[in-house]
């Protein structure tokens, strides 16, 4: 048992220490005080803790800072603002160049390449996937097989107006047709056609049907798809023969695109990307467009 602190305090016959008069069972509580040099560092650290709560924002002093008026947001606006610094002259190059100028020049298009992918991944990517490679109703962007035209100044006008914008006059607005919920074809003329396009790149299953359909196709889809269906990237017409398709190629899928139209919208970038940044998404996206872009 614990005897009383303090009245029964002695030396300790083996250390020499004082004990503190606590004892357990015949174990005596030593008294050793701690090092004058750690009680000192403690009385600091809790003096800093006080001054560090006044200067930064632990008590709101001024409004909802510390008297040094520090706070986290700020001092990343300050990195950020340092960042922008730092980049702006080869932005302002970038800016100032044409997309060709940029591919053409070694140091530029590096630059462009490695922001592009960047901005790509911010903007782009939901859409057309990571590496460009589309999904159903977005299109693959790294391939040959372009809409509305591969080269550098036609993948700038789609990033800059958009695609169907509405917020963008300069927007491409051409717009494939509902035939049949707008009563322009039956349902029995929306099958033949379907068969048709089949047999465009060999896949007709009916061929009374595609002989049928060819006529109608001339009549209402040749304007825009060519009478081979070979495309017309003017209108954003794609190639029905070369079996890449947009929304699926299976007849179900291509009955529903002509009964029912399609019409996809890809925004207008040029109000919310700095110009430079539309420059460098040009060319990053350029370089993943296949043989067309490898041979401009």
């Amino acid at each position: 048992m614990a005897n009383t602190p303090e009245r029964d305090a002695v030396t300790d016959a083996v250390t020499g220490t004082a004990t503190t008069g606590h004892e357990w069972d015949g174990i005596r509580e030593l008294n050793t005080p701690l090092p004058k040099w750690w009680l000192w560092t403690f009385y600091a650290t809790i003096a800093f803790a006080a001054l560090w709560v006044v200067l930064y924002p632990a008590i709101p002093v001024t409004g909802a800072t510390g008297l040094l008026g520090y706070t986290a947001r700020g001092a990343a606006d300050q990195d950020r603002a340092a960042q922008a610094a730092a980049a702006e002259p080869m932005l302002a190059r970038l800016r100032a160049a044409e997309p060709a100028q940029i591919v053409a020049n070694a140091e530029l298009r590096a630059h462009a390449i490695a922001g592009g992918r960047v901005a790509f991944a911010n903007t782009c990517a939901g859409c057309h996937g990571a590496g460009g490679q589309g999904a159903p109703g977005f299109p693959s962007l790294a391939d040959d097989d372009w809409l509305w035209g591969g080269k550098l100044a036609e993948v700038e006008q789609s990033i800059r107006h958009g695609i169907r914008a509405p917020d963008d006059d300069a927007s491409r607005t051409s717009l494939m047709p509902r035939f049949q919920a707008d009563g322009m074809l039956t349902a029995a003329q929306v099958n033949d056609v379907a068969e048709h396009v089949l047999s465009l790149s060999g896949r007709a299953t009916d061929a009374a049907a595609a002989s049928r359909g060819a006529g109608v196709f001339a009549e209402n889809c040749a304007s825009c798809h060519g009478e081979r269906g070979a495309g017309n990237r003017e209108m954003g017409a794609p190639n029905l023969g070369d079996q890449v398709w947009l929304y699926g190629g299976e007849k179900a899928q291509l009955i529903r695109s002509i009964a029912f139209g399609r019409g996809g919208v890809m925004p207008a970038w040029e109000k919310r990307l700095d110009a430079a940044t539309i420059r460098m998404l040009t060319v990053y996206i350029h370089s993943l467009g296949g043989t067309e872009a490898a041979a401009q």
